[in-house]
């Protein structure tokens, strides 16, 4: 039965590769552009819609929302599909970047669960479908924190020196003033999505205190360098930690990688597939979101990396072990009570917390 599949993806694979060749002015039109993070889809679902639509697909990554806002506003063009975060998507929205979706193709809508439709971001989903999402949390090494004996549901981890002097250099933070300055604010007792400048400049004056023990601002490079050992702690996302922990056991590393969302609270993020005005093909973006919004195709990214998803239809294809992670899946009164869901801030607000970020990285 394998090797039957197998011929008939190539039997596929080489129907399309002739069509395209035969029609070269075809084959330079069908491409979908997609400006995406980092390792965020599978290359086999990529492939499989390559073969469906008999297009390619033209990948750019992105590490964080700021840098991919950034190389918009200076003028990249020719995107037809984004996936910010929903904080990104109210920024997208208000500076009218996005193409409304044409919601007569996308039928497979139906499969996202009520409770990720309908946002503050995007009430009506007028222009947003959500495609994954993760907890900014602690990431840490089990077996060095154990041997020390310090807590690791706590953000205490990572901005108490008290903590800090027995971990100095094996910290790393991620570079992304809305997610450090949320750990702080949720830290000190506040929303991450706070907007009091008073309590700014607290968590400014916490991260300010930490920030000579840690290694590194990273949002990348952390997930190696846990699975190595090199690193003992890391604030990032929970998919990337669930991917740190693959690599350490696959590498029979002779330690393991937890990771949990600290009791304080934190950021749930949700990523979202959008349509940018510049975009040359929005009938293959339209296309291929509804190709993603299946269920077998949307859980393949919850299997490759742990990524929390929001299709009810994907449940019954995800790993066991992975949708029954809290950590990954967290229950409704967990997401109701220490949760947020980061908001975009007005220009002013956005001005002052971009003045802070400098400051706190050249302090």
């Amino acid at each position: 039965m394998r090797s039957s599949h197998c011929v008939e993806r190539l039997l596929r694979a080489l129907v399309t590769v002739l069509a395209l060749a035969a029609d070269p002015a075809a084959a330079r039109a069908a491409v979908l552009h997609l400006y995406n993070w980092n390792n965020y889809i599978a290359d086999a679902t990529i492939e499989r819609f390559e073969r469906v639509c008999a297009c390619r697909v033209q990948q750019d990554y992105y590490t964080d929302n700021e840098e991919m806002l950034a190389k918009l506003e200076a003028g990249a063009t020719g995107y037809d599909i984004l996936v910010p975060t929903g904080n990104a998507v109210d920024t997208l929205i208000k500076q009218k970047a996005l193409r409304a979706l044409d919601k007569t193709l996308l039928p497979n809508l139906r499969n996202i669960k009520p409770e990720f439709l309908n946002t503050a971001f995007d009430p009506g989903n007028r222009y947003s479908v959500p495609y994954a999402y993760s907890i900014t949390l602690l990431g840490y090494n089990v077996d060095r924190l154990r041997a020390l004996g310090l807590p690791t549901d706590t953000w205490a981890l990572v901005f108490e020196p008290r903590y800090l002097e027995r971990i100095r250099g094996r910290v790393s933070v991620l570079n992304s003033h809305r997610e450090l300055m949320g750990a702080a604010l949720r830290y000190l007792g506040y929303s991450a999505q706070d907007r009091d400048p008073v309590h700014w400049q607290q968590a400014k004056a916490l991260i300010v205190r930490a920030k000579p023990y840690w290694a590194t601002f990273s949002n990348s490079t952390y997930i190696k360098e846990l699975a190595l050992g090199n690193l003992w702690v890391a604030h990032g996302y929970s998919n990337d930690m669930y991917r740190a922990a693959e690599d350490a056991r696959v590498a029979r590393r002779p330690f393991a990688i937890g990771w949990t969302t600290p009791r304080e609270g934190a950021v749930l993020g949700v990523d979202n597939m959008v349509l940018h005005k510049s975009g040359p093909r929005p009938d293959l973006a339209h296309r291929f979101i509804d190709f993603m919004l299946e269920g077998p195709n949307a859980a393949e990214l919850s299997n490759l990396i742990g990524a929390g998803n929001p299709n009810a239809q994907a449940m019954r294809y995800i790993r066991p072990e992975i949708a029954a992670n809290p950590d990954i899946f967290p229950p409704p009164a967990v997401v109701a009570s220490r949760l947020d869901v980061l908001r975009d801030l007005p220009p002013r607000e956005r001005r002052l917390l971009a003045r802070i970020w400098t400051e706190i990285k050249v302090h």
